[in-house]
């Protein structure tokens, strides 16, 4: 069977905040990021990873595509949950937010398996009617955030709830990164809860029909092929097999 295609989401920045890589004559262009460890951690669970860009109709996109990963970045505007912004809250992204919930209303209309990862994960949250809270420091619980910690390396454990996806693939506990300072407050509608960090917030959410996965922590910058990736690559190809004949 061909191996699923998987679309990652990335950043749109000013060309100007890479610095004096770019000449002066091309500051003023923009860029689209992508951290290549999401690309190459679907590689590695034998799925076809693609870029996206926001530069194509949603609805095209989603059409030709067997699986999406909403990835890490910067922080859901608060608009979006209905709170206004606090002292704590980092840069916000508000096209990248309609963008990417665009996607998500599109894949739902499909039944398309969906990753979420960090901010993919708290904007899943927000998407089924959930709030975040906007910043926590370090020292309020079990390490969050890490930043002057390699993300590659495991700073805290999260218990895995019995009877989840989750707790089928990774175990009762696991070692994860974080690279956090938002959190969720209250859980959206239709989210079931995975995991747990030891002070009790939350690590991971599903839906019950088994269709999105997400995590809190970045699972691309840690062993691959991960666990979540493996998911999110056998699900798509059983999308891929019997995909609606409208798409692709």
């Amino acid at each position: 069977m061909d191996a699923p295609l998987i679309g990652v989401t990335g950043r749109r920045w000013s060309a100007a905040r890479l610095g004096t890589s770019v000449p002066l004559a091309m500051s003023g262009l923009t860029v689209d990021v992508h951290f290549a460890d999401y690309a190459a951690s679907i590689a590695a669970a034998g799925g076809v990873p693609v870029q996206l860009t926001r530069d194509a109709p949603v609805s095209d996109l989603v059409n030709r595509l067997d699986g999406l990963v909403l990835s890490g970045g910067a922080d859901v505007d608060p608009a979006r949950y209905g709170a206004r912004p606090d002292v704590g809250l980092g840069e916000v992204e508000p096209e990248r937010d309609a963008w990417e919930l665009a996607l998500l209303a599109a894949a739902a209309a499909l039944d398309l398996p969906v990753l979420g990862v960090c901010r993919g994960f708290q904007l899943l949250n927000v998407a089924y009617g959930g709030t975040l809270r906007q910043h926590v420091e370090l020292d309020e619980g079990a390490g969050h955030p890490q930043w002057d910690v390699d993300g590659r390396v495991a700073t805290h454990e999260v218990t895995t709830v019995a009877g989840t996806t989750l707790r089928g693939l990774v175990g009762v506990s696991l070692g994860v990164n974080s690279l956090h300072h938002q959190v969720i407050e209250t859980v959206g509608g239709g989210l079931v809860v995975t995991a747990h960090a030891s002070d009790d917030v939350v690590e991971g959410l599903e839906t019950s029909d088994g269709r999105v996965l997400a995590v809190q922590w970045h699972p691309e910058l840690l062993a691959k092929p991960d666990p979540t990736f493996t998911w999110i690559v056998d699900r798509s190809r059983r999308y891929r097999a019997r995909r609606p004949l409208s798409a692709g």
